[in-house]
C-alpha cells in the first residue's frame, strides 16, 4: 500500500510539454509572469492540454492571475457582505438578505470545501441538478443559482479567478410548485376553467369573494393586490395603475421595470369596488385589507380561505393566488387580446415570454388561407396605403 502510494505522487512526463501524469490524473506545470511555476492538475488528458495552453495564453497577453486557493465558503461568506449588486440601482437589503440565506442553505453546503479556482461548469450543472432533485420548482432552482452566478463574475473582475464556471450554466427543470404564500413561477400554472372558479368563489366566505374576482379579472400579483391604495384607482375611468407591492414584509416596486403599468377594470369589477371606496377612510388607505382592517397576510389567507374552498369545491391539483392571474390572462386571449397587449396587462418582460406561458390559451385551429387578389403593383401599393390608414383611424379612435 505505501509503495502504491509513493508511486502515484510521482510524476510520469508525458508525450506534451508541461503535462505530466500523476495516477489516474494529469498535472500541468507552467511558468507565470514572473517566473514562479505553477501547477494544476486536471482529470483527463485533454483536459490538461486545455488548462496548459489557456495558462500560457494568458501569460503571454500579460493577464494571467494567480489561481486562488480560497475556498467557495469563504469566498461566499465575505463576498455576500459587500457586494452592491451589477446595475445602477445597486441592491436592495433584503435581496442581500435572500442571497446569504440561499448561499448558506443550498450553494455552501454543495460546493464550500472547493477551491474558488478549481470550481468547474460541471460542477455547477452537478450544484443545479442537486438542487433540482430535491423536487422543487424551476423558480427555486433560479433563486438558489443567481447568486452562485453573480458571486463567479465578482471573482473574475477582481482576478480572483481566470474564468466564470457559472456564466453558460441554465436551469432545466419540468415541475412548477407554488411556495408557502401561493406565489408559482409564471411559466407552468393550473388553468382554472370558469366552471372551477364559479365553485371556488361559491366555497369561499362572502367577504372575499370580491378580492378573489378582482385577480381573475386584473391579472394582479397577489402583493400588488394587497398593496393597491385607492390613490391608485379610478373608478370613473375604470382604470387602476399598480405601482408597488407588498414583498417579504416591505413595500417595494413590481418584480421589474415593466410591472409598473396601468390595468383596465370591468364595468362590473368597477361598480363591485364602489361600496368599498364609499367606506374608505382616505386615498392612501389600502383597497383590500384583512378582517380586522390590516394588512392581508397572504400565507395566512391562501391556507385558512383560498385552499378549503378549492377542496370543497372539488378542484383538482394544486390552487394559488397566482392560478387566478393566470386565469386573467387566458381570458384576456379568449376576448381576442394579442400578446402585447396580455404582456403590458400582467406586467411581463416581454410578449414572447406571455406567448410561451399562455400558448395553451390560444386556438389549436389555424385559420383559412386568405388569398390576396391579384392586380398588379399599383393596386397592391393602394391596398397597403389603405390598410395604413385605416390603422392610422384606429389609433387616433383610441387616443381619443
Amino acid at each position: 500500500m505505501a509503495a502504491e502510494t509513493l508511486t502515484s505522487r510521482v510524476l510520469v512526463k508525458t508525450k506534451d510539454p508541461g503535462i505530466y501524469k500523476r495516477g489516474s490524473r494529469y498535472v500541468v506545470v507552467y511558468r507565470d509572469a514572473s517566473g514562479r511555476q505553477r501547477k494544476e492538475a486536471a482529470r483527463t488528458l485533454a483536459e490538461a492540454r486545455t488548462i496548459r495552453a489557456n495558462r500560457l495564453s494568458a501569460v503571454a497577453r500579460g493577464e494571467h492571475h494567480e489561481t486562488s486557493t480560497v475556498l467557495f465558503r469563504d469566498y461566499a461568506r465575505a463576498w455576500v457582505k459587500t457586494y452592491t449588486g451589477r446595475t445602477s440601482r445597486g441592491l436592495l437589503e433584503e435581496t442581500r438578505a435572500d442571497y446569504e440565506k440561499r448561499l448558506e442553505a443550498d450553494a455552501i453546503p454543495f460546493l464550500g470545501a472547493m477551491r474558488m479556482s478549481a470550481i468547474q461548469p460541471r460542477h455547477v450543472r452537478d450544484f443545479v441538478a442537486h438542487v433540482a432533485g430535491r423536487g422543487v420548482s424551476r423558480g427555486t432552482v433560479r433563486l438558489a443559482l443567481a447568486p452562485v452566478k453573480a458571486l463567479f463574475a465578482q471573482a473574475v473582475e477582481d482576478g480572483a479567478i481566470l474564468r466564470n464556471p457559472a456564466a453558460s450554466v441554465r436551469v432545466v427543470v419540468e415541475r412548477e410548485e407554488f411556495d408557502a404564500d401561493g406565489n408559482a413561477s409564471d411559466e407552468r400554472v393550473k388553468a382554472l376553467t370558469e366552471d372551477e372558479l364559479a365553485g371556488l368563489l361559491a366555497e369561499s366566505p362572502e367577504r372575499w369573494r370580491t378580492f378573489y374576482t378582482f385577480l381573475t379579472e386584473t391579472g394582479l400579483r397577489i402583493g400588488e393586490a394587497i398593496e393597491l391604495r385607492w390613490r391608485d384607482v379610478d373608478l370613473g375611468r375604470r382604470r387602476l395603475r399598480v405601482e408597488r407591492q407588498f414583498y417579504k414584509g416591505s413595500v417595494r416596486r413590481p418584480k421589474s421595470r415593466y410591472g409598473v403599468r396601468d390595468v383596465p377594470l370591468t364595468e362590473t369589477m368597477a361598480q363591485a369596488l364602489w361600496p368599498l371606496h364609499a367606506r374608505r377612510r382616505s386615498d392612501d388607505a389600502l383597497v383590500f385589507t384583512a378582517e380586522r382592517g390590516g394588512r392581508i397576510e397572504q400565507s395566512n389567507l391562501m391556507s385558512r380561505v383560498l385552499k378549503p374552498a378549492a377542496k370543497a369545491a372539488g378542484i383538482s391539483g394544486e390552487v394559488g393566488h397566482h392560478t387566478l392571474r393566470h386565469l386573467a390572462g387566458s381570458r384576456w386571449f379568449a376576448a381576442g387580446w394579442n400578446a402585447k397587449q396580455v404582456q403590458l396587462a400582467l406586467g411581463h418582460h416581454s410578449a414572447a415570454f406571455t406567448l410561451a406561458v399562455y400558448v395553451h390559451a390560444l386556438d389549436d385551429e389555424l385559420p383559412e388561407p386568405v388569398a390576396a387578389p391579384v392586380r398588379g403593383n399599383k393596386g397592391a401599393t393602394e391596398a397597403t396605403e389603405t390598410g395604413r390608414n385605416d390603422e392610422a383611424a384606429e389609433v387616433l379612435e383610441r387616443a381619443v
